[in-house]
């Protein structure tokens, strides 16, 4: 693995686990559980290839709309994993951000993103962002009335609102755009994910279903963007 060629912003989809528990004829809250799973280890390996940004999509705005039990299996997922994981990842150095409406949470797992973010703030290892209650649209549309806000008060000018000024108020403000998007389970479409930070990135979409994604899998991934010719709209010499 040449260190060189890493991306600097890995976003990841973590499509499959529904499929996976029907393939496996099981619940699909078991299918999310062995997703988790997977989550570890590629939280880990990030951290140790030195990757400066990992964002991942756990909960659409969405997909409040799936059943109440399925909802309910991954509420209590997400309370399990933010309990169970915050000390090694705050021993690992890692700082955690969460994109979206913490808001709009119930309020056990709000406080628990609150107390993940609070605890691991001084950390200056991976900036592990997790996309919950979230979708890009919002995002945008979040911005664009901060900004409009800012010019009512005074403190802009309608002129000096640019593409700097917009990124200043989405949920990822000083990390770097997405390098490389991976969705997993090879359906191929962005599901209202990152919709700005996404512009030049480059897309990889393996079939593995997310519980079946391993370290192998996301090397495989990485080894494939270090190929790209990134051209960011120019020509290649």
């Amino acid at each position: 693995m040449n260190r060189d060629t890493l991306p600097r912003h890995v976003a990841i989809i973590m499509d499959g686990n529904g499929r996976w528990a029907k393939q496996h004829k099981i619940q699909v809250a078991l299918g999310h559980r062995k997703g988790v799973e997977a989550l570890r280890a590629i939280i880990r390996e990030s951290s140790d290839l030195g990757i400066e940004a990992l964002s991942l999509y756990a909960f659409s705005t969405e997909n409040w709309r799936r059943s109440p039990q399925e909802v309910e299996a991954l509420m209590g997922l997400l309370l399990e994993y933010f309990t169970s994981e915050i000390d090694e990842l705050d021993e690992k150095n890692v700082r955690i951000r969460i994109l979206g409406d913490k808001d709009g949470m119930p309020d056990r797992q709000r406080r628990a993103l609150i107390n993940a973010e609070e605890r691991t703030e001084k950390n200056t290892g991976l900036k592990l962002n997790i996309a919950i209650n979230y979708g890009g649209r919002a995002e945008l549309a979040r911005a664009a009335r901060m900004l409009a806000e800012k010019a009512v008060r005074g403190d802009i000018r309608p002129e000096d609102i640019d593409e700097e000024a917009l990124a200043g108020e989405l949920y990822t403000r000083g990390l770097p755009d997405v390098d490389l998007l991976i969705r997993t389970s090879g359906e191929m479409r962005l599901s209202n994910f990152l919709l700005f930070q996404c512009a030049y990135a480059e897309f990889l979409f393996p079939t593995v279903l997310w519980p079946d994604f391993g370290v192998e899998d996301y090397h495989a991934a990485l080894d494939a963007f270090a190929g790209r010719n990134r051209r960011f709209g120019g020509r290649s010499e």
